[in-house]
């Protein structure tokens, strides 16, 4: 049709000279295509049969649900995953240009990437060292002969075990600008307690294949009786479950701040003995102020786990600490280990056929030990300036959004309001990777020494955090490196955290709708902001101190909102007789619910009172929900979804999808979802916090 046109005007010009033509303007460029779809959401993999109403997750991933296939070496498929997976391959191509490096030209970092990958990517030299590296480790607890020696072993940082005391150094929660010493529970073999005291046939399963894995691993060093050996240590794990409190009472942010004197903890779980485990630390027992504080998290199980304590034979925790360690240094391991490990985590637990490649894993390593320095190389190369700025203008938006919503709430007084807008304001948001790298010139690595290597990095790592301890806190520091597909919200800083690795497809595409962007990265952004007000994070103030700042009047409607939407997740059933636990999920569902609503509140006043483009035959709403639901898109194995369900704060992404649009009326309106719906609530039933 253009060509004619222009053909046609030509042939006018030649009958009428005299006629001028005015120029044209140049057609405008296409505008640049999404790297979903058109414009930010895969329309082919909808599944419009479902009502979206009946299934709204369905709805909109249900083609792709039907024909994505989870790799073998993977426990499940996904957003999350597909990011994750584009993450190592990014990680894997920096080691990749370190190794084609002349050595005497790398960095010391980075000679330190390459020769930590190097010695992981060795089989044949881990191999043939059998266990040679871990001899002196294992003799050392092979020869405990007290409780005393038990409980230095346990506080030994070399040794990496995961014991009924977990010790490590936080933030004061009513001192924020203070280090603390804390301790948990811990020393559990299976995911959660609920693997050893539910009856349900999976967890029989997995009990029987974990007791025959604890007498493999004995073996491994040469014991003998091996089967009754490991039934004195899985009945020690049971006697331990049974002591710990349930995970949903283990996140109540007040009832696990029990600071006392460590003179104070001796006496209240005397039969531990306390000040050879924290010597063993290097924890000094004075302080500054005095006496040294440690903060305890599930206090009324500490006695019981002491008592549990005392009362085990020595031989019982020695094959125990055995077993615990060589379970933490597998991967270091001799293939054989190695694979008896993955065999029992990997494929019996998670459901996994095959483990992931050496590669892949070697630069999880890298990830966990020297993140930060693969880190800073990472962003260099995948995260331009032009992306940084974007996320921070759209996290300022979510902000404002918030602000003007919390002085609109009618179940919120002015007193409580006033305080919500004035920690608001101090919210400090990070994005893409720190303004101050880490300091690794402090960490030996050496090609040859895996083990070594090993050791040194949690002794590192360990002492990079003792010695700051009564020093003031850094809160410009980063739990999560910017290869993370992540983010998070820390209380006690009251910060927001989003790494680089986020901030891309389906979560931000700079080429996508912008009703697509406020649905994905939006809520996500949304998500973490809100977790400063979910039902723990709400009990610490600006100045992220735990402190109660609500009037007893809003705190109560406020629960009362919450504990309406803890039971309809409590409703929902991702695996047969495993249903949510919507105490234990409660956070994360306040900030999805949240994190939407003000996403969605947000993309509006973007709009500037103009109506929103109708793209394909979706409405500007619809996209914005679309694209929701299209960033929770995963599938996973039976037994990674059920070791989420038993262990995770976060719900299945399923439930993520329906669990927060259902509360919107935006949704329905949008959808025309009507009663007799599954997934139709009716509007008194909807639950409305922001």
């Amino acid at each position: 049709m253009k060509r004619s046109l222009v053909l046609l005007a030509s042939v006018i010009c030649a009958a009428c000279a005299t006629t001028t033509v005015p120029p044209q303007k140049p057609a405008a460029p296409p505008a640049p295509k999404a790297t979903l779809g058109q414009w930010g959401v895969d329309l082919s993999d909808m599944d419009r049969s479902v009502k979206p109403g009946n299934n709204f997750f369905d709805y909109v991933n249900g083609t792709w649900l039907k024909t994505a296939a989870i790799p073998a070496d993977r426990s499940s498929t996904g957003s999350f995953q597909d990011l994750a997976i584009l993450s190592e391959d990014r990680m894997k191509a920096i080691v990749a240009t370190l190794a084609a490096k002349p050595y005497d030209q790398l960095t010391p970092d980075e000679k330190k990437l390459r020769d930590l990958y190097d010695a992981f990517l060795d089989q044949k030299q881990i191999d043939s060292r059998g266990l040679e590296p871990v001899k002196a480790d294992l003799g050392y607890l092979a020869h405990l002969k007290t409780h005393r020696d038990v409980a230095r072993a346990m506080g030994s940082i070399k040794l990496q075990i995961d014991a009924p005391y977990n010790l490590y150094i936080g933030v004061d929660d009513k001192n924020p600008d203070a280090y603390s010493v804390n301790l948990m529970q811990g020393g559990l073999g299976l995911p959660d307690r609920d693997y050893y005291l539910r009856d349900d046939k999976a967890l029989v399963a997995t009990r029987e294949a974990y007791r025959k894995y604890l007498a493999t691993m004995l073996a491994f060093t040469g014991d003998k009786h091996t089967e009754q050996r490991a039934e004195r240590v899985y009945a020690l794990e049971l006697a331990i479950a049974k002591a710990e409190w349930p995970n949903a009472e283990r996140r109540d942010a007040t009832k696990t701040y029990n600071p006392m004197t460590v003179l104070a903890l001796e006496k209240y779980a005397p039969q531990f003995p306390w000040a050879v485990f924290l010597k063993e630390a290097d924890i000094p027992l004075k302080s500054p102020k005095g006496e040294r504080k440690v903060i305890i998290a599930e206090n009324t199980a500490f006695p019981k786990l002491a008592k549990i304590f005392a009362e085990t034979p020595v031989p019982v925790w020695r094959d125990y600490l055995t077993v615990h360690f060589l379970s933490s240094y597998a991967p270091y391991l001799p293939k054989k280990i190695d694979e008896e490990n993955f065999a029992f985590y990997g494929k019996v637990v998670r459901g996994n056929t095959q483990q992931l490649p050496r590669a892949t894993r070697g630069v999880h390593l890298l990830d966990g030990t020297l993140g930060f320095a693969l880190g800073k190389l990472y962003v260099a190369k995948y995260f331009p300036p032009q992306a940084k700025a974007k996320a921070q203008a759209l996290v300022a938006n979510l902000l404002k959004t918030y602000a003007a919503d919390i002085q609109t709430l009618d179940w919120m007084t002015p007193e409580t309001r006033k305080k919500a807008l004035e920690k608001l304001a101090k919210f400090t948001p990070y994005i893409g990777y720190p303004d101050k790298w880490r300091d690794y010139s402090a960490y030996d690595v050496t090609r040859n020494d895996l083990v070594g290597d090993i050791e040194r990095g949690a002794r590192f790592e360990w002492n990079r955090r003792l010695k700051r301890l009564d020093q003031p806190v850094d809160k410009s520091e980063w739990d999560m490196t910017p290869q993370t597909v992540n983010a998070y919200y820390d209380p006690t800083a009251n910060k927001i955290v989003f790494p680089a690795a986020i901030l891309q497809p389906p979560f931000f595409d700079a080429n996508a709708d912008d009703a697509v962007n406020y649905g994905g990265i939006g809520a996500v952004i949304g998500h973490e902001i809100s977790h400063g007000f979910d039902d723990q994070g709400s009990k610490y103030n600006g100045d992220g101190k735990l402190e109660n700042w609500w009037t007893p009047t809003d705190r109560k409607n406020f629960e009362a909102r919450v504990s309406a939407l803890g039971k309809q997740y409590d409703s929902y059933e991702p695996l047969p007789g495993v249903h949510i636990n919507g105490a234990f999920t409660m956070g994360e569902n306040i900030a999805d619910l949240a994190g939407l609503t003000i996403a969605y509140k947000a993309y509006h006043l973007s709009l500037d009172g103009k109506p929103a483009p109708v793209l394909d035959g979706y409405t500007g709403d619809q996209r914005f929900f679309l694209s929701y639901a299209q960033i929770w898109r995963g599938k996973y194995r039976d037994g990674a979804l059920r070791a989420q369900l038993l262990s995770n704060e976060h719900s299945p992404g399923e439930f993520r999808a329906i669990g927060a649009t259902r509360n919107l009326d935006a949704w329905y309106k949008a959808f025309d979802v009507q009663s007799g719906q599954k997934y139709y609530l009716a509007p008194d039933q909807r639950v409305r916090l922001w």
